[in-house]
């Protein structure tokens, strides 16, 4: 199996390799790895200890800067080392402050793994959620270097469980330990005899806790805002523009709508804006004046969708009618109920939520007319779904700590 696996690593990296002067992830993806271990020849970090922390891009990389954040807390003498898979996340955390070093992680063969190993000299790594690189795994174990697995969630559909994933469920034993985000992942390793397992919970918890704290003051969103019920959509696909420009031009309630599409290129920002038959302004092109006449707020730029659920009373989250729902764990740390599209259900929050009552899924534009129109004109059901959802991240938070007390008491 592991000639089929190194084989596989092999003509994935030879397809980025051809595809990269034509494909501007596939360049970023090889560029960045383009003469690696020649830029890193002189690493030295002195007398620390060397934590390497790795993540697949940037949703596994907000899981993990909790725990990135609790060891700089409690330990001064360390050296951060975080790498990415991803130029969607490398691109964007490069220059992360708490990291001593970022950089992209070389594929994954046999070689570079010793070579990685030998160059930084980890005295442990942390992998996030579903980082599963055999010959990385296998070559810190070989080394006796302890390998954590944080935020990990299985499912009994993984390959790791089926007849034919033998293989790839001995990756699972060479782990130190494995910290779960539920009871369920927990009770599917131990089916496998993986027993060094805790379930901590999911550390992105942590992570927007705190955002509402020191979320961004954005003057624009407060003055288009002020005084009106704003609906903050985040994350948003063409089908659900479909739902959201309707109930916005067919609207019989004072509502204001924000809404930061999860595509932002100029082409789609000019077809979302024609549609809507209410005055509309763009972010980029507001100033700091004239949007509280507008209607509907586009967001055209990146990076301030959490800040920006801190000025809506409910929010809408995209991605529910394609592979699935996007993060809506920003929305409910500032007390919004959450609406989106059917498919949610790979998503423990959201199912539990919508249990709860502080989430509510919409499969059709009347469903979202019914939903939206009740939560609007009922401000105590608002209320009550609001704090449902702020206290469901409050009730959750924590995992960061006990992984962080296990790791070190090792």
């Amino acid at each position: 199996m592991i000639i089929i696996y190194n084989i596989a690593i092999y003509l994935y990296q030879a397809a980025l390799i051809i595809l990269s002067p034509f494909n501007k992830k596939a360049g970023l993806w090889y560029r960045g790895r383009k003469n690696f271990f020649r830029q890193w020849k002189g690493f030295s970090p002195g007398n620390r200890k060397v934590i390497w922390v790795h993540c697949a891009s940037l949703g596994e990389f907000e899981q993990g800067r909790p725990v990135i954040e609790e060891f700089r807390k409690r330990e001064d003498d360390i050296f951060i080392l975080l790498t990415f898979f991803s130029p969607s996340g490398y691109e964007i955390r490069k220059n992360y402050p708490l990291a001593d070093a970022v950089c992209y992680l070389p594929s994954d063969t046999r070689a570079n793994a010793e070579k990685f190993i030998r160059v930084f000299s980890p005295d442990m790594a942390v992998f996030v959620k579903y980082e599963f690189w055999y010959n990385y795994i296998a070559g810190l174990h070989r080394n006796k270097i302890p390998l954590y697995l944080i935020s990990a969630n299985f499912r009994a559909g993984q390959i790791f469980f089926k007849w034919y994933g033998k293989w790839f469920g001995k990756m699972l034993h060479m782990f130190s330990h494995i910290f779960v985000q539920s009871d369920s992942s927990g009770q599917l390793l131990n089916s496998l005899g993986v027993k060094q397992v805790t379930v901590a919970g999911d550390t992105r918890f942590d992570r927007v806790d705190s955002l509402k704290l020191s979320h961004r003051e954005i003057p624009l969103a407060a003055a288009f805002s002020r005084g009106s019920f704003t609906i903050v959509a985040g994350s948003t696909w063409p089908a659900d523009h479909d739902l959201l420009v309707r109930f916005v031009n067919e609207a019989k309630y004072d509502v204001k709508l924000i809404i930061a599409p999860h595509e932002i290129n100029e082409d789609e920002i000019d077809k979302l804006e024609s549609r809507f038959s209410k005055n509309t302004v763009r972010y980029s092109r507001a100033g700091n004046t004239g949007a509280g006449e507008a209607t509907v707020l586009i967001i055209d730029n990146i990076g301030l969708l959490s800040s920006l659920y801190a000025y809506g009373a409910l929010a809408y989250i995209g991605g529910g009618f394609g592979k699935g729902i996007h993060n809506i764990l920003e929305a409910c740390t500032h007390g919004l109920p959450v609406i989106f599209g059917p498919n949610y259900h790979k998503f423990r929050e959201a199912k539990e939520l919508v249990e709860t009552g502080g989430a509510f899924p919409v499969n059709t534009y009347t469903d979202l007319l019914n939903r939206a129109g009740e939560l609007i004109v009922t401000p105590a059901l608002l209320e009550n779904a609001g704090n449902t959802a702020s206290n469901y991240v409050k009730d959750n938070t924590g995992a960061s700590n006990t992984i962080v007390d296990k790791i070190l008491s090792f």
